[in-house]
């Protein structure tokens, strides 16, 4: 199915197919994703247990994501023959290039955000669980 720069969905569309940024979304916006992405451009080429400590994150999850990360191209791990061994990572161009992605969504947080929690405290339904 070709896409258009105009989000047209069809009646029958599967709607996980329909939606252009579902697999973005899904890519960048996991839990760890962004904070990870975020240390990487703020601070440079991180040793595992830098990022480790910066974020926060356990070192299993840590490993998963890194992994995916690096499969998906936006972070690249580079591992010194050295005793003991070294491993560092580094973003991307292409992790680089979701910065303008995270300025404009920081822009709408600041114009809206106020408003989602005027929402949230005007909520009256059930909360999800």
């Amino acid at each position: 199915m070709a896409r258009s720069s105009t989000w047209c969905p069809q009646p029958d569309d599967d709607p996980a197919d329909a939606c252009p940024i579902s697999p973005v979304v899904d890519l960048v916006f996991s839990r760890w994703t962004t904070p990870i992405l975020w240390v990487l451009h703020e601070h440079g080429t991180q040793r595992f247990v830098e990022l480790e400590r910066r974020i926060g994150v356990t070192p299993k999850v840590l490993t998963q994501r890194l992994r995916q990360m690096e499969r998906d191209g936006l972070v690249r791990r580079e591992i010194y023959a050295e005793v003991p061994p070294r491993v560092e990572y580094q973003i991307t161009e292409l992790g680089r290039s979701l910065q303008t992605v995270f300025a404009a969504l920081g822009d709408w947080s600041g114009e809206h955000m106020a408003d989602v929690e005027k929402a949230r405290a005007g909520y009256t339904g059930p909360l999800p669980r």
